[in-house]
């Protein structure tokens, strides 16, 4: 008896999406990659990449416009300098506050990681001291804006040349300042909440995790590196170029 052999058609081979939507879809086709990230994590890093955009942005417009320029721009180290003992001393103010934005940031990695071991009275500590720090940073920012407006410094005119570079001081430094003192309160009240035991206590309220974990002091670490980062970036590109 003779059987006749069926031949099945053969499938065509599936098409893979390229470019960005190729990206896209092996990211949502695979099941751990934000499996275990948390909404708190997750919209932070959202907000951080927005926040990227936006100083990426005002930095490409004072290179922009320092480049566009006919008028002389003002030399940092002439302008940003202290008089100490009769001596002018070139951005020792501005390298002051690098120093301590810089070392709150590692206070606030020990207090992520203390954070993580439970320990409340040393995370709590360390984070209050990144607010200090960070405070003591929005000080001298203060100081530094009060001495360039005294000296004439406005967002519509420089005594020493260029009238952009008022406007673009006051614009970058100021949206970063806003955003280290809105850390320096954040810190604060996250610093009172740990040291009161809300989160081994499951305590309710604002910013309280329900499972009693310390993951918000991470992510209140992420927003402070950031902020930290971007100074670098602004460091660089205003105060040494």
């Amino acid at each position: 008896m003779m059987t006749e052999s069926i031949e099945r058609p053969t499938s065509e081979p599936l098409l893979q999406p390229v470019g960005l939507r190729g990206v896209a879809a092996d990211l949502s086709s695979d099941q751990r990659a934000f499996k275990n990230v948390s909404w708190g994590k997750a919209m932070m890093w959202i907000f951080l990449l927005s926040d990227t955009f936006i100083f990426g942005c005002f930095l490409l417009a004072y290179m922009t416009a320092r480049m566009s320029t006919i008028v002389a721009w003002p030399n940092p180290s002439e302008v940003f300098a202290l008089t100490i003992g009769g001596k002018e001393i070139p951005l020792i103010l501005i390298a002051i506050m690098t120093f301590i934005l810089i070392s709150s940031s590692g206070t606030m990695a020990m207090a992520v990681n203390f954070g993580y071991r439970r320990d409340r009275r040393k995370t709590a500590a360390l984070m209050l001291a990144t607010a200090v720090l960070g405070a003591t940073f929005v000080g001298m920012q203060a100081f530094e804006w009060t001495k360039l407006i005294r000296e004439g410094v406005r967002p519509w005119e420089n005594p020493w040349g260029a009238a952009q570079f008022g406007s673009s001081f006051f614009m970058i430094t100021g949206f970063h300042g806003t955003h280290v003192s809105i850390g320096v309160l954040f810190l604060l009240i996250m610093a009172r909440k740990v040291w009161r035991g809300d989160f081994d206590q499951e305590r309710r309220g604002f910013f309280t995790s329900r499972k009693g974990s310390y993951e918000i002091v991470e992510i209140t670490g992420l927003y402070w590196h950031f902020v930290d980062l971007v100074w670098v970036f602004i460091f660089a590109f205003f105060y040494l170029w």
